[in-house]
């Protein structure tokens, strides 16, 4: 395998820290302004709320804007980390940065708790589950009097010392809830770029294809949901320290859809959006106040007409601009190890399906299917439309729940484990109908295939992305590493399908009619992919109509009709076989003497 180093273009592409000049800037510029704030007064509350709603609404990117999970409950978890700053300094007189500590590390760990309990849900039924969370919070923050003071709140909320520093007054304060803020958004900023990061987009574009890509889907959704728990109380336990007073009406319903409007606003896919999302939802009704009574209705008009005509808010125009003028990814890389093979069809069996069923009530998709794979051969399954090649392909990556049967890979029983632990056994699939993750690049969808637990590079995010760019020079698409995926063609957007499977180097990978919908010099692209990775000795399962890519690069071939097995073998015998002919064409007609 050639060891060419890749050009310092590349891998300043892929350096953990180039985001730091633009922090430290941020971090410079944002203790300017609360050096130049009031130390006390309307101005200095304004600053306060802002720069602490900021860090809730970060909080939201996290849950909604990355991982595609409805929440209208993050002013509950802000609640939490304000009563437990407020109550852990007044009532139990702990130090600021205990309480804070305590408080969001409660929220934290209720946030997992919800998304334990909610997250097999989805939709309108998990926003309800969080609208419940968030009344039920409210409820007993007015009604547990003994602790929480009830409905009069807390005051005289202590600010904090750090290391004899007094941070108790006003401008000095806000200083510090805007570096907690420049911090969180960093934070928020580099996650979207590491494998948790991607793993919660994979999972918010496509949940089926994220499993079969190795992502533990319900594990990354209650993980974003702590974070996000965690972020809010964040925010929460500094706008307590900010206000010096604390009440259930801060923390109600009505202001969760105020930070969910701040978030949508602003862009909800990116922390940028959501602290220019919340800057402008505080002070664009304080600078409108000069047209006296009519201007929450051109403030309220505003906020439509911007959600209307960006509905990916203000930083989606942005960065929408922004990927207009991104340049090809350029420089020489590592090619896939899997070109550093040669192999050919041996005895080993890989994959071995023995009485497979799956049923649908009363209709038997499959029914007593065997099937053995042998290492480094193409097999193709085929078969009549509704004969169940897709609902096998279905079971054995465990999309589907068997009836019956056993499935074997690698000698190891996979038929009880879920999809993202039969990839990381290095089982890949692409599928039917395309199945990619669209508001990622073209990179980023190859980088999550890259990824897989197992798989040499993973856990090394300069060698992750390396060997996604080694994917695409594979199926020749290094020349839209930077675009969306959803950009491309029909076609090219199942080569990124593929190289997303090759670049997690699988012991075998499963293509779900990777012809279809493409044009006759596509399908021909297709064949001589095909050829190159089985001369490569990739063991490959495909299915597909096309009897002529069948032909020119099956090795065996195994025919289903009505969910059972009605002939396998080498092609020549199968394709010759009047059983499988008569499931293609029909049973002949015999005319009468």
């Amino acid at each position: 395998m050639s060891t060419t180093a890749p050009t310092p273009h590349v891998l300043a592409q892929v350096s953990a820290w180039r985001g730091l000049p633009g922090a430290a800037i941020a971090m410079v510029a944002v203790v300017a302004v609360a050096m130049l704030a009031p130390d006390q007064g309307y101005i200095l509350n304004i600053l306060m709320q802002a720069a602490t709603y900021a860090i809730a609404v970060v909080g939201l990117v996290v849950v909604l804007g990355y991982c595609g999970q409805i929440s209208i409950a993050q002013a509950a978890f802000m609640g939490l980390g304000a009563y437990g700053v407020a109550l852990g300094t007044v009532d139990y007189h702990l130090n600021f940065f205990v309480a804070l500590g305590i408080s969001v590390s409660v929220a934290a760990a209720l946030g997992l708790l919800l998304g334990v309990a909610s997250l097999r849900l989805g939709g309108h039924y998990l926003a309800m589950v969080t609208i419940s969370f968030q009344q039920i919070l409210t409820l007993v923050l007015i009604n547990w009097i003994p602790f929480t003071h009830g409905p009069d709140g807390v005051r005289n909320i202590a600010r904090p010392m750090l290391f004899g520093i007094d941070l108790t007054r006003g401008n000095t304060y806000l200083g510090v809830c805007l570096c907690a803020m420049v911090l969180v958004v960093l934070a928020v900023w580099r996650l979207k770029t590491n494998r948790l990061g991607r793993a919660m987009q994979a999972v918010r574009d496509n949940e089926l294809a994220a499993g079969t890509c190795g992502i533990d889907v319900f594990g990354t959704k209650v993980v974003a949901f702590g974070i996000s728990a965690l972020i809010g109380g964040i925010g929460g336990g500094f706008f307590a320290g900010g206000f010096r007073y604390i009440s259930p009406d801060q923390f109600s319903f009505a202001e969760s859809i105020v930070l969910l409007t701040m978030a949508l606003l602003g862009g909800v896919q990116s922390p940028f959006g959501a602290v220019f999302g919340t800057g402008l939802l505080v002070i664009l009704p304080e600078w409108l106040r000069f047209l006296r009574q009519v201007y929450l209705a051109v403030y309220g008009a505003a906020v439509i007409l911007i959600m209307v005509f960006l509905p990916d808010g203000l930083w989606g125009f942005v960065d929408e601009q922004m990927r207009k003028r991104a340049r090809p990814v350029e420089g020489k890389v590592p090619p896939l190890p899997l070109l550093a093979q040669t192999g050919g069809e041996t005895d080993e069996v890989v994959l071995d399906v023995r009485g497979l069923a799956k049923h649908f009530g009363g209709l038997k998709a499959l029914d007593g299917v065997d099937l053995a794979v042998r290492r480094g051969t193409v097999h193709a399954l085929i078969g009549p439309n509704g004969s169940g090649k897709s609902t096998f392909i279905n079971v054995v990556t465990g999309l589907y729940t068997p009836t019956a049967g056993q499935i074997f890979f690698g000698g190891r029983d996979i038929t009880s484990l879920p999809p993202h632990q039969r990839n990381r056994a290095g089982l890949a699939r692409t599928f039917q109908n395309i199945r990619v993750f669209r508001g990622m690049t073209v990179l980023e969808n190859v980088m999550v295939g890259a990824e897989r637990v197992g798989n040499d590079v993973a856990g090394d995010a300069k060698a992750v992305m390396l060997r996604a760019l080694a994917a695409l020079d594979f199926v020749g698409l290094r020349k839209d590493a930077h675009r969306l995926v959803g950009q491309l063609s029909y076609g090219h957007q199942r080569y990124v399908e593929i190289a997303r499977a090759l670049a997690g180097s699988p012991q075998t990978i499963l293509l779900d009619e990777p012809a279809a919908g493409l044009n006759m010099t596509e399908k021909v692209e297709m064949g001589q992919l095909l050829l190159r990775l089985k001369g490569h000795g990739l063991t490959i399962l495909i299915i597909d109509h096309d009897m002529n890519l069948v032909e020119q690069v099956a090795d065996h071939i195994t025919v289903l009709n009505f969910g059972r097995r009605i002939a396998d073998g080498v092609k020549k015998d199968v394709l010759t076989n009047p059983d499988v002919i008569a499931a293609y064409l029909g049973e002949p007609r015999h005319e009468a003497a």
